[in-house]
Formats: structure tokens, C-alpha cells, sequence
């Protein structure tokens, strides 16, 4: 790990009471590390979150009548992970969809594959709830604000140093925050990740994700809808309350480029080869708004170091194809919970057994949705006839196996089969 181990002197210093010091300090300031900031923090823990500086930005100056592009699909696991915390009621119900039912096309012309999942053939109430970014976030904002164990520190770090007892984290001002658990929630990019010298495998998938939201001209039914094509990448429309759903497009960076140019009424008519038939026109919200991303796998060879921690997208990042980087988070969030939870009392937080404890619990789940995810990627970019056949007949295969249809489903919604 980078940095030098701290001196007795230095060690000594860290037993020291003052307002920086903490159980866990966790670095990021998104949803995952908010959740993981409350739900630690509920369980009786002194818990430091580390967020940048705060800074104006679109999202927080958008109209609250508008609808943000960025959603996430939230599953069963992460929907009850919300709720234990009391964060899922105070999201604005008005603005959330249920997922009833979802339907999936290839793009074999002869042999066209489709794959059809429903919540009442997988006995639940939703598949997934999608959920807007600035609607999941202003509600944990607002459970912060009353948490009387986490302490909201605005700054960046630049150093980390561990020891046998603890952390210690250096901000750009110059505060030293202490803990015993460094939790790294700080993105794909992390630097958290960094510091540990944590060695990942990572590639580019030429793809970028093209993200906004449309009023349809038919009712969605709570159906969400996704095309697997070779041409023109992956296209997604998830619904949104009303008539309304929310397009994310894995598009080859080409097309990417010439789809960016375009406006949203162009998308749309762009768009209609796919959805007219299930959605009829698709019409540009208001304000127009279109925005992307690059989307790369990243596998980092460990989860843990010495008194850390990783979450979220500093501990993987997947193709979004099945909806599931933000869910992947959560079960981390929900993981390291349970494993601190049922620690021995001898041990703190970061002792090195109960971070193994969390790494194996989340190595099996993490793997197969790397490995199915980027196969499916693989799978469905090559633009190959032959291939193109085999794997929409193997599309409608899956259909009319109620086993392993179920097993999918039981995956997608994070339940154990």
C-alpha cells in the first residue's frame, strides 16, 4: 500500500478523541456510499463520509418537474437494503416505476429470438423499480441531514496510511480523518483503489451509453423493453411513470458520435424500427437532454487490502446491459453490513478476518455477473449470420425452459437459487 506505516508516536495520536476520528471513513459521494454511510451508521457505528467539494451542477439545478436521465433499476435486494434504512418510503413514489415485465429481441431477420420475463410468473411484486438518480440521492441526502453518527466531511484526500490499530487519511487542507475501515466508494476511476495498489484487468468496449427519456405514444405497461443487435449495439427502453420511458443506448462509439449529433426528435425517429410496435411515437421530453457515457470492465483483483474496503464501482464496473452496476453495489453495501454485524468482539471493523469475511462473500456473485454480462457483450457484437441465428434461437430456447427461465429471473432479482 502506498504511504509509510505510522510511527508509536503517530499511533498513539490516533487514540486521541476528536471529531475527525471514526469507526469507518468512507471516500465517495454517491448513492452507494451514502447508503453504506447510513446503513453503517444505524448499526451503531461512528461513521466519517468523505465527499468533494460541493459544486454546482445540471442535475442539482434541474427543474424538479423534469425527468433525469440517469435511472438505475433497482432490484429486490437493494429495494429492501433502502427500506431497512428508511430511505425507499422517502423517495418520491410519484416519480418511480414498477418493472412488470420485461421483453428481450434479437436480431436475426429469418429467425427472430425473443425472451419474455413477467413478476407474476416469478411470484414477486416488480422485476425491478426504476428509479431516478436525483430522486434516490435527494432522499439520502435528506436521511444524512438527520443521522446523528455520520459526519458529512467535504474535502480531498491525498494520502492514506494504515497501521495495525487504524487508518489515517490526510485531506488537501491538511485534517486527518482516522478510522478503523476505510470503505472506498469513490467510482471506477477510484483512488481510493489507487493507494492500495490493487492491480485490474480492464477493457474498453468501444461502446458509449447514450441516455434520455421520451414520452411514448402507447402505455408501457410497465414493460421494459431491450434489443440485442450487432449493427447498432444494445438499445434499452425502461419504463417511466406515465407515458414516459428511458432510453439507454450501448452503441458502438461511431454510431455513438453521429447519434450525439443529432437532436432528440432524431433519436427518436431513429429509434422507431425498435419501438414502434410495442410503444408507438416516441416524443422528446422537454427540456431536451441528452447525455453519455464510455462504458469499459473493470475487474480489480481484490475488493479488500489492509484496513480497506471497496464498494460500488471501485470494486467492479459492468456492462449495463442487464441494469445491475448499481444492484452489484448495493449487495456490497448489504455484505459488508452483515460481516462487520457478526464480528467477533475483539475485532474492529477493519481487522484483516472480517474483510476476508466480506471478500468471499461477494466474490461468487461478483464473477458471474462480470462473466455474464461481458459474454453477453461478446456475444451479441459480432455480427456474424451463422452466429446471429444460433444465438436468437437461443433466445427463444431460454423462453420455453420455465427452469432455467426461472433461474435467470431468481439472478436478475437477486435472490439465491
Amino acid at each position: 500500500m502506498n504511504g509509510h506505516t505510522l510511527n508509536s508516536s503517530a499511533a498513539a495520536a490516533r487514540k486521541a478523541t476528536d471529531a475527525q476520528s471514526g469507526d469507518i471513513c468512507i471516500v465517495g459521494n454517491g448513492a452507494i456510499g451514502k447508503t453504506a454511510a447510513l446503513a453503517l451508521a444505524q448499526a451503531g457505528l461512528r461513521v466519517n463520509l468523505l465527499a468533494p467539494p460541493p459544486s454546482p451542477s445540471p442535475a442539482a439545478n434541474a427543474e424538479p418537474a423534469s425527468w433525469d436521465v440517469r435511472v438505475y433499476a433497482v432490484n429486490q435486494i437493494a429495494r429492501d437494503l433502502l427500506s431497512s434504512i428508511k430511505v425507499w418510503d422517502a423517495i418520491d413514489a410519484a416519480r418511480v416505476a414498477a418493472v412488470d415485465g420485461m421483453e428481450v429481441f434479437g436480431d436475426a431477420e429469418n429467425y427472430p429470438g425473443k425472451l419474455a420475463f413477467d413478476a407474476y410468473s416469478a411470484h414477486v411484486d416488480a422485476l425491478a423499480w426504476i428509479v431516478e438518480d436525483r430522486n434516490l440521492n435527494g432522499a439520502l441526502d435528506a436521511a444524512l441531514k438527520f443521522s446523528p453518527n455520520v459526519r458529512v466531511t467535504n474535502g480531498r484526500a491525498v494520502s492514506l496510511r494504515t497501521d495495525t490499530q487504524g487508518v489515517d487519511l490526510q485531506l488537501d487542507n491538511g485534517d486527518v480523518l482516522k478510522a478503523s475501515l476505510l470503505v472506498g466508494a469513490d467510482g471506477g476511476q477510484s483512488w481510493v483503489r489507487g493507494q492500495c495498489d490493487i492491480g485490474l484487468d480492464y477493457r474498453a468496449y468501444g461502446q458509449r451509453a447514450i441516455v434520455t427519456n421520451f414520452a411514448c405514444e402507447k402505455a408501457h405497461q410497465g414493460v421494459a423493453h431491450q434489443w440485442f443487435t450487432a449493427a447498432e449495439g444494445i438499445v434499452a427502453l425502461l419504463p417511466l411513470p406515465g407515458r414516459r420511458v428511458s432510453l439507454v443506448w450501448s452503441a458502438p462509439d461511431a454510431l455513438a458520435e453521429t447519434l450525439l449529433r443529432q437532436s432528440a426528435a432524431q433519436l427518436a425517429q431513429h429509434l422507431a424500427k425498435y419501438a414502434s410496435h410495442a410503444l408507438g411515437a416516441l416524443t422528446p421530453l422537454e427540456p431536451e437532454l441528452v447525455r453519455d457515457f464510455p462504458l469499459t470492465l473493470v475487474k480489480p483483483h481484490a475488493m479488500t487490502a489492509a484496513r480497506v474496503a471497496l464498494i460500488g464501482d471501485a470494486a467492479h464496473v459492468i456492462h449495463p446491459l442487464a441494469g445491475h452496476g448499481m444492484n452489484l453495489g448495493f449487495a456490497d453495501v448489504a455484505a459488508l453490513l452483515n460481516v462487520i454485524a457478526a464480528r467477533e468482539p475483539q475485532r474492529d471493523c477493519g481487522d484483516a478476518r472480517v474483510l476476508g469475511r466480506y471478500a468471499r462473500a461477494r466474490k461468487e456473485e461478483v464473477l458471474l455477473m462480470q462473466l455474464a454480462t461481458d459474454g453477453l457483450a461478446r456475444l451479441f457484437e459480432t455480427n456474424i449470420e451463422p452466429l446471429r441465428v444460433v444465438r436468437n434461437l437461443g433466445l427463444n430456447l431460454v423462453n420455453h425452459l420455465p427452469v432455467l427461465k426461472r433461474r435467470l429471473m431468481a439472478h436478475a432479482l437477486g435472490k439465491r437459487v
